[in-house]
């Protein structure tokens, strides 16, 4: 019988710490009572008290005013709602909207799918580290643009972009910038009052917290549609009743999250690809080796399907992601990889280790051990590169 997992995919989802799960609890069993019901009776004022703690425990770590915030069912929502949200506000001398070409899908497919529509959309390039060049942004701004999207840590790769200076040329240029932080919230430091951001997506399942609860700052000002009819609830830009026990373990998780964690985090990270690249001959490092987010390990295993690491590592007791087509509904290899010039073989075989609060010092050197044994005996039946 295996020992238990070593989960190092937190970059997916990550394990509810059980103090989230206490916090949420008497909004399930004692305080259950919808939000819009505080105007009736108590228990819809205890459980709107509940969702405004919430609110403002999150605004507070961001540097917004609670009002700012919008509740949503996920980081997908938020980041839909922000970009066609907008979108539908804009002028239709404001139909320009810029993003990456690596962004994570809720961004992309949403730039897609409004490209479609018929707004005009530009895929800025990255290089090699997934960096998007700030000169290449502030070039592609024109007098139409209404919308600039860039996200703050790439969900693969981990590259953090410069979103101060990105925020800055949006702001001296008068056009909308929007980041999605679902990766970096808590982890790095962002301050809305500081940094001139006008939407910004969080999430709370990839920090500890409840699956099915996200979060959209939305700067005070900013012209939004709501794409969710019915009630009028958040502030009437979102309809539907209020996830508040999510709502409420999401400012818990919030709350958890510590300086010496996110540093325990660096030191996995940083560990495990030394060790890596010292003990495993052909493998690249996808990203940065700095200004990547704490969390976030990917390196290609030359000769392999990340496909077949994976498979072998779970086998062993390891859950780790690839970015190999056969992993994707889309058989596509990733956007990513591919988007800072590599080819398919490079993307195939990808492995993705993101550690969480619950991984340890242990967990890299046995991960390192499996997975050299794993590469090695793969190597041994591959075709690939048997004339290397």
């Amino acid at each position: 019988m295996k020992d238990e997992t070593v989960y190092l995919d937190n970059s997916s989802s990550t394990k509810m710490d059980e103090r989230v799960l206490e916090a949420m609890r008497p909004y399930l069993f004692e305080k259950y009572a919808v939000a819009s019901s505080e105007f009736g009776y108590s228990l819809g004022i205890k459980a709107k008290e509940g969702l405004e703690d919430a609110r403002s425990t999150i605004a507070d770590k961001i540097g917004a005013d609670a009002e700012e915030i919008i509740f949503t069912s996920c980081g997908t929502e938020a980041s839909n709602l922000a970009l066609k949200g907008v979108a539908k506000k804009l002028s239709e001398d404001k139909d320009h909207i810029i993003t990456s070409k690596i962004e994570d899908f809720p961004v992309l497919k949403s730039a897609q799918s409004l490209e479609k529509e018929g707004y005009e959309v530009t895929f800025l390039e990255v290089d090699d580290e997934g960096f998007v060049d700030v000169d290449e942004l502030e070039k592609a701004i024109d007098e139409k643009t209404g919308l600039v999207s860039i996200q703050h840590g790439n969900q693969e790769i981990g590259t953090v972009q410069d979103i101060e200076e990105i925020s800055k040329i949006c702001d001296q240029n008068d056009v909308l910038f929007h980041t999605d932080a679902t990766h970096t919230f808590t982890k790095l430091p962002i301050d809305v009052s500081k940094t001139p951001i006008d939407l910004l997506t969080l999430s709370a399942h990839t920090i500890h917290g409840p699956k099915g609860i996200g979060a959209l700052y939305v700067k005070d000002g900013t012209d939004l549609e709501k794409l969710m009819d019915g009630g009028f609830q958040e502030n009437n830009r979102r309809a539907g009743v209020e996830n508040i026990p999510g709502a409420v373990g999401f400012a818990k998780a919030v709350e958890l999250v510590t300086e010496e964690e996110n540093e325990r985090l660096k030191e996995m990270r940083d560990a495990l690809i030394k060790k890596i690249k010292d003990e495993i001959p052909d493998t690249t490092l996808n990203g940065p080796a700095k200004d990547r987010t704490p969390q976030n390990a990917n390196i290609t295993f030359h000769y392999v399907e990340g496909e077949s690491i994976t498979l072998h590592m779970d086998m062993r007791g390891f859950s780790v992601s690839t970015g190999s087509a056969c992993f994707s509904k889309s058989l596509e290899a990733s956007h990513v990889i591919l988007g800072i010039g590599g080819d398919h073989e490079r993307a195939h075989g990808s492995v993705r280790f993101s550690f969480g609060r619950y991984n340890t010092m242990e967990d890299v050197d046995r991960t390192v051990e499996a997975i050299s044994e794993v590469v090695e005996r793969l190597r041994e039946i591959s075709p690939l590169g048997k004339d290397k």
